[in-house]
C-alpha cells in the first residue's frame, strides 16, 4: 500500500483493497447530486418493495405500504434532521438558517426511525389499521433500508470509528474526512510520512450486522408467536448492534452537558426494554394457553360424564 493517497483513495490494507477515484458526487447538466443521497433513495425504495412484498404475503393490501411510505418518507428526513439538531445545538444555535441545509449532512438514523414509527401509529389510527400489525410488515424494509443506506456514509467518508489494525481496517486521506472525526488516539497513530488515517469501518459493521438482523427476521417471520413480535426483534436486535458500534464511533452524539451517548444509551434502554415485553408476552401467552386448555379439558370431562350419565338413564 502507498504511504500518500490521492484525496479520493479509500483503502483496505488488511485485506488487500485499494479503491482509486471513489467519488462522493457526480454532475447532471451542471447540478451536483451526492451518491450519499442517491444510495439512501435506493435504500428507501428497495425497503418500501420489501415490505410491500411482506404485506402481499400477510394477505394485506400493499397499497396501504404505499400509501404509508409517503408520509413515513417526509417525516422521518425531518426526525432525522431534528434529531441531529437537538443534540448539535452548538453547530446550530449562532446559525439556524444551517439547520435547513441538508447537503452538508447532519441525519441521525434513531431520529428517522423515532419519526417513521410515531407517523405509522398516527396513520394507523386514522385509517383503522393495526399498528403492531403494519409494524410488523414494514421493519424488514426499515432494516433493508438501512443495509443499504450505510453505504452513504462510505462515499461520504464518514460514521468511521476509531484506530484499528484489525482485518476490516480503513484507511481514509486526512483532508477528506472532517477534522472533528479525527480522535486523539487516530491523530496518534498517524504514521510519520503518510497523510492518512486508519480506522474502524462502523458503517460497515452497521450494514453488516442489520443483514444479519434481516435474514433473522425473515427467516422467523413464520414462526412468530404473536402480533408485535418482528418490531420487537428489530427494536431489540437493531439496539444490541447499535450500542457496541455507537461505542467505538468517533462522531458520536452525546447528552447536553455530558459524556453520555445518546444513540447508545437510546440502543440499551429499546434492547432491554424489547427484551423484557418479548419475555413477559410470552409467559402471558403461555399462562393463557395453558389456562385455554384446563378449561378445554374439564369442559370435554363434564360433557363426557353427562353423556355417560345419559347412558345409564336409558338402560335403566
Amino acid at each position: 500500500m502507498q504511504d500518500i493517497m490521492d484525496i479520493k483513495d479509500i483503502a483496505f490494507p488488511n485485506l488487500g483493497i485499494y479503491l482509486r477515484n471513489v467519488p462522493k458526487s457526480f454532475s447532471i447538466f451542471g447540478f451536483e447530486i451526492a451518491l450519499y443521497g442517491v444510495i439512501i433513495g435506493i435504500g428507501v425504495l428497495c425497503g418500501v418493495l420489501l415490505a410491500a412484498h411482506v404485506a402481499k404475503k400477510e394477505k394485506l393490501d400493499a397499497d396501504i405500504i404505499w400509501d404509508f411510505a409517503i408520509y413515513a418518507i417526509i417525516f422521518s428526513i425531518i426526525g432525522a434532521r431534528i434529531y441531529y439538531v437537538i443534540f448539535s445545538w452548538d453547530m446550530y444555535k449562532d446559525n439556524l438558517i444551517g439547520i435547513l441545509n441538508l447537503r452538508n449532512g447532519g441525519l441521525a438514523i434513531y431520529g428517522g426511525v423515532i419519526a417513521a414509527f410515531l407517523t405509522l401509529w398516527v396513520y394507523c389510527k386514522v385509517k383503522k389499521q393495526r399498528f403492531l400489525q403494519i409494524a410488523d410488515i414494514c421493519v424488514p424494509g426499515l432494516v433493508l433500508g438501512q443495509v443499504i443506506g450505510r453505504w452513504g456514509n462510505f462515499t461520504n467518508r464518514e460514521v468511521f470509528g476509531e484506530y484499528t489494525d484489525s482485518l476490516l481496517a480503513m484507511r481514509l486521506p486526512i483532508d477528506a474526512v472532517r477534522s472533528s472525526d479525527i480522535s486523539e488516539k487516530i491523530a496518534a497513530n498517524i504514521v510519520e510520512g503518510t497523510n492518512y488515517i486508519q480506522v474502524h469501518p462502523t458503517y460497515l459493521y452497521e450494514s453488516l450486522w442489520n443483514l444479519a438482523l434481516l435474514l433473522l427476521m425473515l427467516c422467523y417471520r413464520q414462526h412468530k408467536k404473536f402480533e408485535g413480535e418482528q418490531w420487537l426483534l428489530y427494536l431489540g436486535g437493531y439496539g444490541l448492534g447499535r450500542a457496541w458500534i455507537e461505542g467505538i464511533r468517533t462522531d458520536t452524539l452525546f447528552l447536553p452537558h455530558t459524556t453520555i451517548a445518546v444513540s447508545q444509551l437510546l440502543a440499551v434502554v429499546l434492547f432491554v426494554a424489547a427484551l423484557a415485553a418479548d419475555v413477559l408476552i410470552r409467559l402471558y401467552l403461555n399462562r393463557k394457553g395453558t389456562k385455554t386448555a384446563t378449561v378445554t379439558i374439564e369442559a370435554e370431562t363434564q360433557k363426557e360424564a353427562k353423556v355417560s350419565v345419559e347412558a345409564t338413564d336409558k338402560q335403566q
